[in-house]
């Protein structure tokens, strides 16, 4: 398993995420170019902080104030992967709960709503998406401490809008001295809530595989103004065969927002959703939808399901184990009518032999619409291919 984890010791900011993900080996060209649709071509750099040498990214805009719908609009005209502009729109989707629950109703953006920010964003995603990690894990935030001054006024740190991202995560936090100002930014604090897919690396064994630092603006003495990122790998499953196994039963929602709720869960993190019709008292056709969240994500997911489903009661059954084969997603090479391509496919194992194969859906997908094959026809092919290298060409 490969995975990615952010080590924010001294706090996260949209730029210093973008940059340490860039100095891990994100494709630069791709996030420059997404960020550079939205203001002009920022600029990358190295610098030294504390003897740490780290990426700095400068970009170049200046103050807005946009509603929601302007932002999100903005982000889906930026020259993105489709999968880094739907990411980065549910970034902004967490702010924009968190504005609403401090302010009430509609909010306009301010700091984050500027071309900066966006573009911070859109970088940070398309960066992730570049990685393509299998998961990610957020160490403890520092928050840092003292007050701040904004559209509002002067607020202590965190700010309000970080506090509740941070809440509704679940991530770890850990507060500073009012000398070391705002370390993480609720900017900061969407990304790695957005990002963070598992609880931690508790008993888990890993090889570190690449290093990256993401500067601050800031050059304070004696303590370092980075974010650290890695990419480590693991033979084992990080979340060790244990699950959160939550229900709850309706019988007044719509099957639209069934079908919301259940996409919204599985981008949130879940492992799995599922929903099956039931009878309930008095003689009432209802749903029982059931979701498997990864260990410690429990109560998290139990909040969406609420929000969404507008359930009053959620049963939730913590740490059940369950077994794992041990999994890994190797690139394959195949030729696909006379053109070479390499997919990624996703294989099972016990005891070191492969027992099942499947190509990633993405992936044939993308096949699928530059080639006019049915998708079922490239996943055969590819899966074909993959067994024959494997060694067993007749499965």
């Amino acid at each position: 398993m490969r995975l990615l984890v952010f080590d924010p010791f001294h706090g996260a900011a949209g730029d210093m995420i973008t940059a340490a993900l860039l100095h891990l080996g994100a494709d630069r060209k791709t996030v420059i170019s997404a960020m550079a649709s939205v203001v002009e071509e920022p600029e990358v750099t190295m610098v030294d902080r504390s003897g740490i040498r780290a990426f700095f990214l400068r970009t170049h805009a200046g103050p807005a104030k946009r509603t929601f719908d302007e932002v999100a609009a903005r982000v889906k005209s930026a020259h993105a992967p489709d999968k880094a502009i739907s990411l980065a729109i549910r970034v902004f989707e967490r702010i924009d709960r968190a504005e609403r629950e401090i302010h009430g109703g509609a909010t306009h953006f301010h700091e984050v709503g500027a071309d900066d920010a966006i573009a911070d964003v859109i970088g940070a995603c398309t960066a992730y998406v570049s990685l393509a990690p299998e998961g990610c894990v957020v160490l403890p935030v520092a928050l840092g401490g003292g007050r701040i001054s904004g559209a509002h006024g002067t607020y202590p740190v965190p700010a309000p809008a970080t506090l509740a991202i941070l809440r509704e995560s679940g991530l770890p936090v850990s507060l500073g001295s009012a000398e070391s100002g705002e370390l993480c930014t609720p900017t900061g604090a969407a990304l790695l809530s957005e990002f963070s897919t598992i609880p931690d690396l508790k008993g888990l064994r890993f090889f570190v595989r690449a290093i990256g630092y993401g500067a601050g603006s800031r050059d304070p003495p004696g303590i370092p103004n980075v974010l650290r990122a890695m990419v480590v790998e693991s033979t084992e499953s990080a979340d060790q065969g244990g699950i959160d196994l939550l229900e709850t039963n309706v019988d007044d929602v719509s099957a639209e927002i069934i079908a919301h709720a259940t996409a919204l869960l599985m981008d949130e993190g879940a492992y799995d959703v599922s929903v099956y019709p039931c009878t309930m008292k008095k003689g009432r056709p209802g749903h029982l939808v059931r979701v498997i969240a990864p260990a410690g994500c429990g109560e998290r997911l139990a909040s969406v399901m609420a929000m969404e489903l507008g359930t009053l009661g959620i049963r939730c059954i913590p740490v059940v184990h369950r077994f794992t084969a041990e999994r890994v997603v190797r690139e394959v090479p195949v030729t696909i009518l006379g053109k070479e391509r390499t997919v990624r496919v996703k294989y099972g194992m016990l005891a070191g032999e492969i027992f099942s194969l499947k190509a990633e859906y993405e992936d044939t997908a993308a096949i699928s619409r530059e080639t006019g094959l049915p998708v079922r026809t490239v996943a055969r092919i590819i899966e074909s291919r993959a067994w024959e290298l494997a060694g067993n060409p007749d499965r």
